[in-house]
């Protein structure tokens, strides 16, 4: 028995520009935000989006490695995010919690923080407050910032 060909989700700049401004609707009567602290480096064009629909000037970074463009590994804290009351009345912003690992750290940093993400996995999604579109653990999503236009199999060519 083979193993199953990954699954993946191409997202466009339209989507991803259109899925931001759905998370903005969803958030704007959650607020009034202090600022905004985006989690780079994935975070940074959903934050500048909601940034801009909730008309918040203030933007931190928190920058956490743990991916590459094919798998994940271990966190490595680069930029710490100390807001003062534990975060209270702060946004948080990914692009998408995955497994968690990324939240976790964050979410110690400021717990009282509202965290929200364009796309939430399975394993993740507990930790976060607010998302747009949840998909598979199983799958690997490629954001327009990692990707360029060519030919993609049909998925029946790819095997099973």
């Amino acid at each position: 028995m083979s193993e199953a060909p990954p699954k993946y989700f191409p997202v466009s700049w339209e989507e991803l520009h259109r899925n931001a401004k759905a998370l903005s609707w969803r958030l704007l009567d959650k607020g009034p935000w202090i600022g905004i602290c985006a989690i780079t480096r994935g975070g940074l064009v959903p934050a500048g989006i909601v940034a801009r629909e909730l008309n918040v000037r203030l933007i931190e970074t928190v920058s956490i490695s743990s991916y590459d463009h094919t798998k994940i590994r271990e966190s490595n804290i680069l930029k710490p995010f100390n807001p003062p009351n534990g975060g209270e009345g702060w946004l948080i912003v990914d692009d998408l919690v995955d497994t968690g690992k990324t939240a976790k750290i964050v979410r110690e940093m400021a717990p009282k923080a509202h965290f929200a993400t364009i796309y939430a996995k399975p394993a993740g999604r507990p930790l976060v407050d607010t998302f747009i579109t949840e998909v598979s653990q199983d799958t690997w999503i490629h954001f327009p910032w990692d990707i360029e236009l060519q030919y993609s199999k049909p998925i029946a060519e790819m095997g099973r």
